[in-house]
């Protein structure tokens, strides 16, 4: 059974870090294009970054410049490095995996992520 699992969340100052990871098992991450999505409180899922599989990366405007994200296939997990964060970061955050051209498409539990002013 696929499963996908978010790790590093947690609680940070504004202004401060957090790295959140997701690992796979039972897929390859490289075939996959992994994202990373967040939902606010009484707010729609929104789209944060994803990353290709040949490593083109793609960042919403809100947190560009300050979130990195990369993947380590070897390791089969993608990071996202959060940096300045923001009040406005708060969220759970999901990962994703999709295989393009294909039905793939799998979703982890989600991992809290809240920033204290």
């Amino acid at each position: 059974q696929v499963e996908l699992v978010e790790s590093g969340g947690g609680l940070a100052q504004a202004g401060g870090s957090l790295r959140l990871s997701c690992t796979a098992s039972q897929i390859w991450f490289k075939l996959y294009t992994v994202g990373w999505y967040r939902q606010a409180p009484g707010k729609q899922r929104e789209f944060v970054a994803d990353i290709g599989k040949s490593g083109v990366t793609e960042y919403s405007d809100s947190v560009k410049a300050r979130f990195t994200i990369s993947r380590d296939d070897d390791k089969n997990t993608v990071h996202l490095q959060m940096n300045s964060l923001d009040v406005n970061d708060t969220a759970v955050y999901y990962c994703s995996a999709e295989r393009k051209g294909t039905t793939y498409e799998f979703w982890g539990q989600g991992i809290q992520v809240t920033v204290s002013p």
